[in-house]
């Protein structure tokens, strides 16, 4: 029953800030309103994927070892690992969501070791977020209560409620790295004024 009641709330949620999304879309012949499950989710990765490759982007490749070490941040992640992780986490939710296995080797859950430059690491949350764009996309009405196996542990789950996790498991590490850019003395793309 747990289940059903989250996944309904979701289903309100994603249908509500469609509509809010729908009503501030730009008018005009170019103008589209979200109406479909798929176009939602669809939109959903976008405004994330803008955030987290705008923040990976921002940090220069000499601070992509960085981590924090004052106060309570023993055995955190560097930068380079918070998007290598998100990446990697992108790949595993979309796999498990389109059904197939992930078409990169993923290494662990925090990428592929031997994954190490800025540029590499770069392409590689770009292309998770293209594949996690092709699985979000793949959800509709009829198949977004579909079971499929849980991909962080026993059990099956709804694809939608995979895509949901994902996203905001994803702005869960956008908000690390942003502290992470301004503990160097970066203020986020997404926080600079707008000229």
């Amino acid at each position: 029953m747990k289940t059903v009641t989250r996944l309904f709330t979701l289903l309100l949620l994603f249908a509500g800030s469609g509509f809010a999304l729908a009503q501030q879309a730009p008018s005009g012949e170019h103008a589209t309103a979200l109406q479909t499950v798929s176009q939602i989710e669809d939109n959903s990765v976008s405004i994330v994927e803008r955030g987290l490759v705008q923040a990976a982007d921002a940090m220069p490749e000499t601070k992509y070892s960085f981590a924090p070490t004052n106060g309570e941040f023993k055995g955190v992640r560097t930068f380079a690992l918070q998007v290598k992780h998100v990446a990697a986490s992108n790949y595993a939710m979309g796999s498990a969501i389109l059904r197939e296995a992930p078409p990169v080797d993923l290494g662990s859950e925090n990428g592929p070791e031997s994954m190490t430059s800025k540029a590499d690491i770069m392409k590689f949350l770009k292309d998770s977020f293209a594949y996690l764009h092709k699985a979000a996309s793949s959800i509709n009405e009829k198949n977004a209560t579909e079971q499929v196996p849980n991909p962080e542990g026993a059990g099956t789950v709804p694809k939608l409620d995979i895509a949901t996790r994902q996203l905001w498991h994803a702005m869960d590490h956008y908000g690390q790295m942003v502290l992470y850019l301004r503990m160097n003395g970066i203020v986020p793309p997404a926080s600079r004024r707008r000229l």
